[in-house]
């Protein structure tokens, strides 16, 4: 499963972070710079050119997650993009008085917040619920998840959550989370953008009523492009944008000026404008292409047993890490004994060119096709010698 061979990726560097931000594919790296020159002769740009890339883009994420209809996905430039359209979609389309609250887990990534404050200042009859962490790690997932469950009642609109936390990599189960959205009635929105690409995802068995997900990660694609997904809630719904392409017979360039009232099928109108463009969508096409042809579930697997023997020796030394059954294999947060600060870990991974990132006062280690053994060597033995001193 290994593929460094892929990318382009020096051999003393231990990028151990995509969390942050994937290195680009070596097949990534060439549709980009192909898009770019495109430019250079837009006399070679048909109308066409601004709707085949995108189908394309469209069906082959469709299919990596399961969905049956592409055109219920929809191009977008950020997830923050997402979270203001479903927020201006419930908004429009109302709440019944005994919804009250919108859940949503601690330490959130903020994309997936500010909205909903937006939201509650409109309404000020809704609050959000935030379920905070539990304060011991003793079953911290196991707790966490429980108390999450546990809120989604009838009083709440909708649900917030990402399947694999940022910050830390705690797993939440979607499946049990789908279940109470169902019996009460409560959206079920997603942020899978730590999740997708290294995580297996079937929409026809979450069924979310929205998902989505920002490329620049485990999607292997470039920064400034977001894919998402819109559940029959968000049928005839409402754009954050009135862009000129999103409308009926928008592939009819001279008739542009007789104006539509009407949108494209599906989830066209959720499109942001421009979403044609030519740098970016030819890469993300390449590298669904790859995802597809190597497997979330693969990746995943991969990542488990590539990190299982050094995630023992972390223990061992001292270190704290979820147990695999509330923590993704490919994201996980390394807890540090008492007696080592962040800073000293910083400075001593740094020295040897090994990257990782910092939460708080843990370290978020995330690994992926192009991670092997003599990475992860270099990082456990940095963290087994500091935890003798």
């Amino acid at each position: 499963m290994p593929k460094k061979e892929f990318f382009s990726l020096p051999e003393n560097i231990h990028y151990l972070n995509c969390a942050t931000m994937s290195p680009l594919p070596k097949v990534v790296d060439e549709a980009g710079i192909k898009g770019l020159l495109r430019k250079s002769q837009p006399y070679e740009l048909i109308q066409e050119h601004f709707f085949d890339t995108a189908e394309t883009v469209r069906k082959r994420f469709a299919q990596l997650i399961n969905c049956s209809n592409y055109k219920q996905i929809a191009i977008m430039p950020s997830v923050s993009y997402g979270m203001a359209t479903v927020v201006k979609n419930i908004l429009k389309k109302g709440i019944p008085n005994h919804k009250t609250k919108v859940v949503l887990v601690g330490e959130e990534f903020p994309s997936d917040v500010y909205a909903w404050g937006e939201l509650t200042t409109e309404v000020p009859k809704v609050s959000i619920e935030t379920i905070q962490a539990p304060d011991e790690l003793e079953n911290r997932g196991e707790i966490w998840n429980k108390v999450l469950i546990e809120s989604l009642n009838s009083e709440a609109l909708a649900v917030c959550i990402s399947p694999t936390h940022w910050a830390d990599g705690t797993r939440f189960h979607l499946e049990k989370i789908r279940e109470k959205c169902a019996e009460n009635n409560i959206l079920f929105i997603i942020d899978a953008t730590q999740h997708l690409g290294a995580y297996p995802f079937d929409i026809q068995k979450i069924k979310p009523d929205f998902l989505v997900a920002a490329t620049y990660k485990w999607l292997l694609g470039p920064y400034g492009t977001t894919l998402a997904f819109f559940g029959k809630y968000f049928d005839d719904g409402f754009p954050l944008e009135q862009t000129w392409i999103g409308r009926k017979n928008s592939q009819d360039f001279k008739n542009l000026i007789n104006y539509q009232s009407e949108y494209q099928e599906g989830a066209f109108r959720y499109n942001m404008g421009e979403f044609s463009n030519f740098i970016n969508l030819p890469m993300v096409e390449k590298a669904l292409d790859l995802l597809i042809d190597w497997q979330p579930e693969e990746i995943q697997n991969y990542a488990k047993n590539l990190g299982k023997p050094y995630i023992e020796r972390l223990r061992k030394a001292g270190y704290w890490i979820e147990k695999e059954d509330f923590r993704a294999a490919h994201l996980f947060g390394i807890r540090l004994p008492e007696n080592i600060q962040i800073e000293t870990i910083q400075k001593a991974l740094s020295d040897q060119k090994v990257f990782v990132s910092y939460r708080g006062k843990a370290i978020r280690l995330s690994i992926n096709v192009w991670n092997d053994e003599t990475d992860m060597e270099i990082f456990t033995q940095i963290l087994e010698n500091l935890s003798k001193e």
